[in-house]
């Protein structure tokens, strides 16, 4: 699947943000404003940051609510997408800056970093419920993870995340289950 380059990087960012909650595949890894400061190495982001406590408190809080988009269809997400532009009081423009083209901001640089981030991901979902391609939003099809991907495969055959080897872990506990099989 193709997406224009702003919504594949918040996407990417999106999928990054909701693996850092606590699970069954893993610690909470956005605790502290160190950690935020190394989440936003690999997700930049331009305008006003603050990385303070107070900052990770809100990122944090955002997680779960767009951890919920991986819960829901296509037409269920669109309500949490709605409100979540609704409560970020978004209003699109188009800027350029940096090493991207023309993209859209749907909130001022110096709206809190939460508030980008989640009307950020609202309008990527807002092109991935637009292009009918919500299939793609998935959820690790390991027995031990729970990790969210969007699979960007031609064949939307990907069933695996990238966070922990899974594919390859599900692969060889397949394959020794065969073996155990044919054992007499």
């Amino acid at each position: 699947m193709v997406f224009i380059h702003d919504t594949k990087r918040t996407l990417v960012m999106v999928v990054d943000l909701v693996n850092t909650l606590p699970g069954y595949d893993g610690e909470d890894t956005l605790q502290s404003p160190d950690d935020l400061r190394e989440f936003l190495l690999t997700n930049p982001y331009t305008g006003t940051i603050r990385l303070d406590d107070d900052e990770v408190a809100a990122v944090r809080a955002v997680r779960a609510r767009l951890r919920e988009l991986w819960a829901v269809d296509r037409a269920g997400a669109v309500p949490l997408v709605n409100a979540m532009l609704a409560d970020g009081q978004a209003l699109p423009r188009l800027v350029i800056h940096d090493e991207y083209d023309w993209h859209i901001h749907a909130t001022s640089d110096d709206s809190p970093l939460a508030t980008r981030m989640m009307v950020e991901a609202a309008m990527a979902f807002v092109d991935v419920i637009r292009s009918d391609e919500y299939e793609r939003v998935r959820v690790c099809a390991a027995d031990d993870c729970d990790a969210v991907y969007i699979d960007y495969s031609k064949n939307g055959s990907k069933r695996y995340c990238d966070t922990g080897n899974c594919g390859n872990r599900m692969n060889v506990i397949a394959y020794r289950a065969r073996k155990a099989q044919e054992t007499p």
